[in-house]
């Protein structure tokens, strides 16, 4: 299937007819039909059911599920399956395992145990992806392929993989003496006379290594994804495309570097459902990977349309509860089709479940399906049913959506390395205080302005640093004049490693008349995460007329005082960090009444002397009552919905240039929403002022522009 060319939105599920003791095809593909379902993903966790033993292939397993597949109209996406190597392949190769980094090796018995950069897994996952390729490419169900699953799960502290780290290194430096001067290695006698003299990752505490050493690692699994991918379209024909489903914030991967490797991209979003979907406020369960609150929703569709800047496929969401045995928070009703529209809203052409069946052994038993383990179809399935009715009757008009934006977000995933490594807040308190880690830091700062701009009732549009300039040769790659028209304002919060190349480009942006708004950490360290020596904001002081150099972190949030300029909304407060900022000639928004803290305001905001461009500087980490009011003030016009803390507002433009409504009721209580526009409810001819939001509810509109 050429996805330039795909008609409706895909809908279906993860399929495992293998996992089955027994086999339920015929009636599993009635169900997935009558369910509006029209594609499935099959084949990525079951390398020892292709290869059952070194050599010996058993490939006709799978005909049976793609023929019936095919009968009932329902399209199919193999995925390789290397994620998860055979007993086989461990037994006879130990050489592949991975290590930790303490120098342990990972025992058998998870997934993703090995070395992705081994020659003998290359050897083998390349013999494996060749036979299931040409077994199956010309099957008239099969529209793509999923590379590996989820890449980048761990980092790399193998032999094999420290030695090409070694010779990285060697190639990108040239010479010892030149490595020495950039990571500055004089310091607690670090430097290196040779190549053999570079310590192993595992006790490394310096943040010029670990910033090297986190590049290399994303470099190897980009590696592995550009090999699968030119051994599939070397036999694959031209219209099949290629994708990998991406976990966001994955220690060995940058999701920026994989975007170029694929056709399109596609992300695992899983969420907490039940009440950590409520607004105003959900109940944050115990921390866990998987994110709570719908604007995390909307984020993880915007980091995916990100990766490539175009719309993408949600490869895998809450099939039923997630997490394990001893969490389940299955959805309330509605929640999956408010999920689901929030994704299709930022972009989504496809909205795939994991799994179809729940399963009754291994390590996700417990982990809920669209089929529950009596077999019997239930609430889940009626529930995603009557989606999929609804995705038949208005895919046409929403197949190739480009989400609205008010405000454009920098994402860096070296920045987030970097402050994973010398966090602003650790995770844990820990004895030495060299060695505090926190990986979530950056997603955490990042995210508390995005939660902002969602509470505020505006939409976010993200880009990668990596985006704007090439990180490596600092190549320009957009024009900042023509970005300041089509972006307006631009946070950037946390950008903690920016480049000479992205300070000047910031600078030139806000000369081109764009809104600036920086947050903590951004612009402090260059692309080794060494602090610059400017002050800080680096290069940046004379277009926000305001500095810092000295900084605290906070015991305790401080309420947060409007100077008269800005409304503040209640409960508006600092959190866990201040930059002490001194104004020079800018105007204080936001100022605070500590008793030694109130010297120094919380958010400046000073306009270019040329009268187009503006840098704001906020200098704490807002909760989410600060970062709003800072939008508020921002961007003072009217909303298209406002002043109902349930309700939250997604637009985007479909392919005839029609504007599409998503009203959202993230609450239990029922609301009746007047509309500043007549508009159409999609899928009828019938105008409307108003829009009635029953619990959990959606209401897609259309308006002309």
């Amino acid at each position: 299937m050429d996805i330039k060319k795909q008609k409706k939105i895909l809908f279906g599920a993860a399929y495992y007819d293998e996992y089955s003791p027994i086999s339920h095809i015929d009636e599993d593909m009635s169900l997935l039909s009558e369910a509006h379902m029209n594609m499935i993903r099959v084949g990525e966790g079951s390398w020892s059911h292709w290869e059952p033993e070194d050599g010996i292939f058993s490939l006709d397993w799978l005909q049976p599920v793609l023929d019936k597949a095919y009968t009932h109209g329902i399209k199919v996406i193999i995925g390789v399956p290397t994620f998860a190597i055979p007993q086989w392949l461990a037994r006879k190769y130990p050489e592949v395992a991975l290590h930790d980094n303490r120098g342990n090796s990972y025992n058998f018995g998870k997934r993703e145990e090995h070395s992705l950069s081994h020659p003998v897994f290359l050897f083998y996952s390349r013999r494996i992806i060749e036979k299931i390729v040409k077994r199956y490419a010309e099957h008239p169900a099969v529209i793509g392929w999923q590379l590996h699953n989820e890449p980048g799960a761990f980092i790399n502290y193998s032999h094999d993989t420290f030695e090409g780290f070694k010779d990285y290194l060697r190639h990108k430096y040239g010479t010892v003496e030149k490595l020495n001067r950039d990571w500055g290695l004089v310091y607690w006698s670090h430097e290196l006379s040779t190549w053999d003299d570079l310590w192993k990752p595992e006790g490394n505490a310096q943040p010029q290594y670990d910033i090297e050493w986190r590049k290399y690692q994303a470099i190897l699994t980009n590696n592995l994804l550009k090999s699968q991918r030119n051994i599939i379209k070397a036999i694959a024909p031209k219209d099949q495309f290629v994708t990998v489903n991406i976990a966001f914030g994955r220690d060995a991967s940058d999701e920026y570097d994989i975007g170029k490797v694929l056709d399109i991209a596609s992300s695992d979003p899983y969420f907490y459902m039940q009440n950590g979907m409520k607004l105003p406020n959900p109940d944050i369960l115990n921390p866990a990977w998987f994110v709570c609150g719908p604007w995390q929703i909307s984020l993880q569709g915007d980091r995916s349309y990100s990766v490539k800047q175009k719309s993408y496929y949600v490869a895998e969401n809450n099939g039923g509860p997630i997490g394990g045995s001893a969490d389940n928070y299955p959805a309330f009703n509605g929640q999956w089709r408010q999920a689901a529209w929030q994704f299709i809203s930022r972009g989504a052409r496809m909205i795939e479940y994991w799994p179809w069946r729940q399963i009754n052994f291994g390590t996700e038993t417990y982990w809920g399906g669209i089929i529950p383990h009596d077999g019997k179809p239930g609430r889940v399935y009626n529930e995603l049913s009557e989606l999929g009715e609804e995705l038949d009757k208005f895919s046409d008009e929403l197949t190739n959506l480009k989400p609205d934006h008010d405000i454009t977000m920098l994402y860096s995933v070296n920045s987030r390395w970097a402050l994973s490594f010398e966090p602003y807040i650790a995770e844990d308190a820990t004895v030495d205080p060299h060695m505090d880690r926190n990986p979530k830091a950056y997603d955490h700062l990042f995210s508390s302005f995005y939660e902002g701009a969602f509470i505020s009732g505006r939409q976010v549009r993200l880009i990668s640093d990596s985006q704007i300039v090439e990180p490596e040769d600092e190549k320009i790659l957009k024009d900042p004049k023509e970005f300041a028209s089509e972006n307006p304002i631009l946070v950037a919060a946390g950008t903690y490693i920016s480049s000479d190349a992205l300070i000047e480009w910031l600078h030139k942006y806000v000369d081109a008349g764009g809104h600036l708004i920086l947050g903590p950490k951004s612009t402090y360290g260059d692309k080794l995460a060494k602090a610059r020596f400017e002050t800080k904001p680096s290069r940046l002081v004379d277009l926000a007329s305001t500095y810092y150099q000295e900084f605290s972190n906070l015991r305790k949030s401080i309420p947060a005082v409007s100077s008269g300029i800005i409304n503040l909304r209640k409960g508006s407060a600092a959190t866990e960090w201040v930059d002490c900022l001194i104004s020079k000639n800018s105007e204080i928004l936001v100022k605070n009444d500590d008793p030694y803290f109130s010297q120094f305001p919380l958010v400046t905001t000073h306009r270019n002397i040329s009268g187009s461009g503006r840098v704001t500087i906020v200098g704490t980490i807002p909760n989410k009552e600060l970062a709003a009011s800072i939008f508020d003030y921002v961007l003072p016009g009217e909303k298209w919905i406002s002043g109902h803390d349930t309700v939250s507002h997604s637009s985007a433009v479909n392919g005839n240039g029609d504007h599409i409504h998503f009203l959202f009721n993230w609450n239990w209580t029922p609301i009746k929403l007047e509309l500043p526009e007549r508009a159409v409810l999609l899928g009828t001819k019938s105008f409307v002022n108003s829009v009635n939001l029953g619990p959990w509810d959606v209401s897609i509109l259309k308006t002309k522009n």
